[in-house]
């Protein structure tokens, strides 16, 4: 039956998205994507891409990042933290971090500074745009981007002198203000934004035994200065600077899966990350220009929980325990980017083919602390250092007017050092290498085909849990080849127009994320948490995108995603793990969607309202515990009179009750005997709140 929908979808969507042209006429794409070395219109994209425009944000100013990046197709997410933070796309990506250092699956740039590993720390005020690129970005991002990459750009200063302020009240005491300042410096010479943004809630649990409503709360900071310096007529320099605060709370698990805690010692969430990127953009004479970047981030992390999840007293002493967890962070980063690219006068082979060489280095550390009281014993230190060095080149050659092929490549060496206060020395050292070979033909001036063959890898790493035998404590480095084949296409004088892409994956040494649940003297239990590589794993599916303006003021949207994953062979170093050869991977639904629509009218107002859902998913690859599926309904409704926009909105309006994470095959209930049960983290219930902006 599910094979019979996706054929059906399938069929469905190719039908839509061949349907012939109205009219010659083509609007010219306002959409520019810039996660490629070249700008380019979204309709010129060879590739899978989603984009969320400045007027998507601002509407869904109430939820966090990785929500509103879930609702694109195919792009999943868990949390177990104050709020989601974990990213996968298209099935791959990380769903938590405890001892075990990690390297990214999904790339993800703010404004030329990597936050692969700090998203708590992206909020959503003043943004241009954030692209969404599915599948290997091997050429461009290497090691980072495997499954995919998340492009966040900010609004860049202007010679305008201008400024947005916003504030936003909304239940569960949620408060946000924010304000931005184009203010031009020396006109046409040095250009300057700011923008600060204050936003904290109370969050959505409640802690009876303490008395508080605020354990799991959101308290987030974000200061950001742009400059754009016109050097010359042929050199400009731009520079970010950047301040994130995040101090939330962390109290999101219960023994009866409410939103009513009982724990005594609440938790944090907390990033506390100053950065800066520094871009020159040189030309160097009519045929080509250089681009150089560096950017540098320091970021302070903690995450800890209640593990007991109760208060000292709950339960009879002989069956109950009382735990506390602290992951503390440091991390450090450093990225210098270095590369040549070609104008159309530099064209090579008789003037047939754009070129792009650069080189990469990046130097990353963490050290990491764990406080574990359950132990009563000394710290757990970590130090996991990485350095990568990579050249890469594109060639884009026009073989003719329509017709071009891509190839990239890209080598890097890549270096990592661990070691920890267990004496564990774990050090590797290899050659990685990722690229594309991709076909693109513009059929018409409003259809482009493609096809694109890509690899991505994400390299090995270690597992340094002293409990874990010899042949569990490193996993290798894996590959994934992807083949993408789509079209770009508009209908009836640019009325509808629509993506779709049809992918197929092949995973060689998945890396997979599992546990081992540990009994302890007590009756409680623990988790060994480790990284292993399944042998083999395959995925396919398509994502589709359609936009229709049926009428002035009225545009109807919506999105698909299809994904058909499984562990073709599944090996794993724990003799006792569960067996999930031909079972999808965690966090893998089989379906995503978002339909909706937004209707202009009185000239002044804007009544938005949109569905967006997914099919059910494993939470975990340890055990059997689905997720159930859900849809959501969120609504708003906006007036705008010259400056002033004023927006009333919803989300979850139903008040759903759907699960962001979940544990099973474990016993936490002291009352019950440990009893092995599912437990899970509810997602955000009913919200709704108030938005006031004012342009001046």
């Amino acid at each position: 039956m599910k094979n019979k929908i996706l054929t059906t979808s399938l069929m469905t969507v190719c039908a839509l998205a061949s349907t012939s042209a109205f009219s010659e006429e083509i609007n010219l794409d306002p959409i520019v994507v810039g996660a490629d070395f070249r700008d380019q219109n979204l309709s010129q994209v060879a590739g899978s891409v989603s984009i969320i425009s400045e007027k998507d944000i601002y509407d869904k100013a109430a939820q966090s990042f990785v929500e509103i990046i879930a609702e694109e197709p195919n792009v999943n997410f868990s949390s177990g933290a104050s709020k989601a933070k974990y990213i996968q796309i298209r099935g791959i990506g990380e769903r938590s971090q405890f001892v075990t250092p990690i390297n990214p699956s999904v790339g993800i740039m703010v404004d030329g500074i990597d936050f692969s590993q700090n998203t708590l720390g992206i909020t959503m005020f003043d943004l241009k745009q954030i692209e969404v690129l599915r599948g290997p970005q091997g050429t461009t991002f290497g090691a980072n981007g495997m499954a995919g990459v998340i492009n966040v750009e900010s609004n860049d200063p202007t010679n305008d002198a201008n400024g947005h302020v916003e504030a936003t009240v909304g239940n569960y005491n949620t408060k946000a203000v924010g304000i931005a300042l184009n203010a031009p410096i020396v006109e046409d010479k040095l250009l300057a934004r700011f923008s600060l943004y204050k936003n904290t809630s109370d969050g959505y649990m409640t802690n009876s035994y303490l008395g508080r409503d605020d354990t799991n709360n959101i308290d987030e900071l974000t200061a950001k200065a742009k400059f754009k310096w016109f050097v010359s007529d042929n050199h400009t320099i731009d520079l970010t600077l950047m301040h994130v605060d995040v101090d939330n709370g962390y109290d999101a698990w219960t023994l009866d899966n409410t939103r009513d805690s009982h724990a005594d010692q609440p938790g944090k969430d907390t990033q506390k990350t100053d950065a800066f990127a520094l871009k020159s953009t040189y030309q160097v004479n009519e045929k080509m220009h250089l681009l150089s970047s560096l950017s540098y981030s320091k970021s302070d992390l903690e995450y800890s929980y209640d593990e007991d999840w109760s208060y000292d007293g709950e339960f009879d002493p002989a069956w109950s325990y009382s735990s506390f967890d602290q992951y503390l962070r440091d991390r450090k980063q450093l990225d210098i980017d270095v590369r040549m690219v070609s104008d159309e006068a530099g064209r090579i082979f008789n003037g047939s083919t754009d070129w792009t060489m650069g080189v990469y280095y990046k130097d990353y550390s963490e050290e990491m602390t764990r406080n574990y009281t359950y132990l009563y014993g000394i710290p757990f230190i970590s130090n996991y250092d990485t350095k990568n060095t990579a050249l890469y080149g594109q060639i884009d050659t026009h073989f003719t007017d329509k017709l071009t092929i891509v190839a990239g490549l890209r080598v890097e060496k890549w270096e990592s050092e661990y070691s920890d206060s267990e004496s564990v020395n774990i050090d590797t050292d290899e050659t990685l290498s990722g690229g594309k070979l991709g076909l693109k033909y513009q059929a018409e001036p409003d259809m482009l085909y493609y096809v694109t063959l890509s690899k991505g890898y994400k390299p090995g790493g270690v597992n340094p849990d002293y409990r874990l035998g010899a042949n569990a404590k490193q996993y290798e480095t894996e590959t994934l080849w992807n083949l993408d084949a789509g079209l770009n296409s508009s209908h009836f004088n640019n009325k509808v127009k629509s993506r779709l892409n049809l992918f197929y994956g092949k995973r060689k040494d998945q890396q997979v994320k599992s546990s081992v649940v540990q009994k302890r003297t007590d009756g409680s239990v623990e988790f060994i948490d480790y990284l292993a590589n399944a042998a083999e794993g395959t995925y396919y599916g398509l994502e589709s995108q359609i936009d229709y303006f049926p009428m002035d003021g009225l545009h109807l949207f919506t999105s698909l995603g299809l994904l058909k994953a499984k562990f073709d062979e599944y090996n794993d170093p724990n003799p006792t793990a569960v067996d999930v050869t031909g079972r999808a991977p965690a966090n893998s639904p089989e379906y995503q969607y978002n339909v909706g629509f937004d209707y202009m009218f009185l000239e002044a107002w804007t009544f938005k309202a949109n569905v967006e859902g997914k099919g059910s998913y494993y939470f975990s690859n340890r055990h059997n515990e689905k997720s159930d599926p859900y849809a959501l309904l969120n609504s708003s409704i906006e007036y705008t009179t010259g400056s002033f926009t004023a927006s009333l909105w919803g989300r979850n309006i139903t008040d759903k009750d759907y699960y962001v994470r979940g544990f099973g095959s474990f016993g936490n209930n002291p009352a019950k005997f440990y009893e092995t049960e599912l437990y899970t983290q509810l997602g955000t219930p009913r919200t709704f709140g108030l938005t006031l902006a004012y342009d001046f």
